[in-house]
Order: structure tokens, then C-alpha cells, then sequence
């Protein structure tokens, strides 16, 4: 199965680094976060990836040209300034088969095969993983009066799914697709014709969109907390 990677957008909240270099190519403990992702679907059987540049793009083609000989890398320029679902789109005539879609920076744990399985079982054109959303800040626990009761340190909020990526779409879905920015336009025009369904995922998830991401990315991985690996090797 074919996984385009969303690998062009310019990364603005992850300056000064993109002020020179694209994205996709920050380093998690010596290797690009693109390929990190791309290790994710490679450890569990696909190794058919497009990926959808454009801003510096020629760091990445320059990359993959002499790395990877066991993956079939094929490199799309979908333009510099082109949004999400605009990129995605510009692939299209790659795409005949039922493919997935993902970001350039997240790193999940989610099995491909269920996630497959589980988008075979519904009438839909789309299925997206969510994830629980874990807050960015401390939480405070009270009483009626007032009185704190506890803090919780950042915590999971299970009652709030956001968009990890990790997209499976049968081509047809192009017939519904409206919009250029995949998660504002594409996707809710695709819930509004009722043919996008999600997987629920309650394992590893972790987005790197900011440098404080891609230390906290770095200490996982040189700690050997990577659930996510363990998972994709099992």
C-alpha cells in the first residue's frame, strides 16, 4: 500500500531550524523525523512511500538519493506554498489503490494492519486515527468551595480525540474532496458527506512541531522508551 507523507509545509513553529532546513529533515537522534515516520510503516510491511515536498525541497531529494535502497521513495514537488490537502491531491495520479496519508512529525504506535482492518469494516471513503489529547499544562482539581484537591501534571484528557494522521483513503474519496487545507476543509467536507469514519488509538503518540518537541522526542528515543517500535517489531 502507498503512504504519501506530508513532508512541504515551511514548519514556521519550529524556527530558527526552518529558517534553513525543511521540517521533515529535523534530526530525532541522528536520522531526520521523516524518517522516523517512515520507519513506523517500514517495520510493519510498507515500504511504498511518496513524499509531498516543497519548501527546500531539494535537502530531502538530496537525502533519499543515496539512502534507503530497500524502500521505494518516490518524490512529488507539490510546491512551495501548496496546503495539506491541496498536496495530497497533487498526488493523485499516483494513487489508483487504496493508500495512506500522514504527517512528516508524528510518531504513533498504532497497528496498521487493525487500523486496515478496522477501515474494511465501515462503509466509509476515509479513516483517521485519533488519539486522547494530552494537555499541554498542569491541570487543578477542586472542590465546590474551592479548596484544591489535587494537580495533575499534563494530563490525558479522554473526553477530547484529536487528528494524529495515519490516514487510509480509497481513491474515490477524490470525488468528495473539497478544499486545500486537509484539516480544516478536506476532512470536515468529507464528515459533512458522511464517509469519514476514525480508529480510536490509546497508545504512543508524540507530534514534534516545536524544537522543545524534538528534545523530548530525543530523550524518548535515548532512553529506549519507544513503544511505538516495540510495537511495530512484535
Amino acid at each position: 500500500m502507498k503512504v504519501v507523507i506530508l513532508a512541504g509545509g515551511r514548519g514556521t513553529r519550529a524556527s530558527p531550524f526552518t529558517e534553513y532546513m525543511p521540517k521533515p529533515m529535523m534530526p530525532v537522534c541522528g536520522k531526520p523525523i521523516v524518517a522516523r515516520v517512515m520507519e513506523i510503516f517500514a517495520r510493519q510491511g510498507h515500504v511504498d512511500f511518496i513524499l509531498s515536498v516543497g519548501y527546500r525541497k531539494e535537502i530531502i531529494i538530496d537525502y533519499f538519493e543515496t539512502r534507503r535502497a530497500d524502500w521505494r521513495v518516490t518524490i512529488v514537488d507539490t510546491g512551495e506554498d501548496a496546503d495539506t490537502g491541496a498536496r495530497v491531491e497533487r498526488c493523485r495520479h499516483l494513487l489508483r489503490e487504496t493508500f495512506m496519508v500522514t504527517y512528516s512529525d508524528g510518531i504513533c504506535d498504532v497497528n496498521l494492519a487493525d487500523l486496515l482492518a478496522f477501515h474494511q469494516t465501515h462503509p466509509g471513503l476515509a479513516t483517521v486515527t485519533s488519539v486522547p489529547l494530552t494537555s499541554q499544562y498542569g491541570t487543578i482539581e477542586a472542590d465546590g468551595t474551592g479548596r484544591v484537591l489535587a494537580f495533575r501534571e499534563k494530563p490525558t484528557l479522554r473526553d477530547h480525540w484529536i487528528n494524529a494522521g495515519f490516514i487510509i483513503v480509497d481513491p474515490a474519496v477524490f470525488e468528495f474532496w473539497q478544499g486545500e487545507n486537509l484539516e480544516r476543509e478536506v476532512l470536515p467536507a468529507l464528515q459533512h458527506q458522511g464517509v469519514l469514519y476514525t480508529f480510536r488509538h490509546n497508545g504512543f503518540f508524540k507530534s514534534m512541531d516545536t524544537h522543545k518537541d524534538q528534545q523530548e522526542l530525543e530523550q524518548i528515543f535515548e532512553q529506549g522508551k519507544i513503544p511505538w517500535l516495540q510495537s511495530a517489531t512484535a
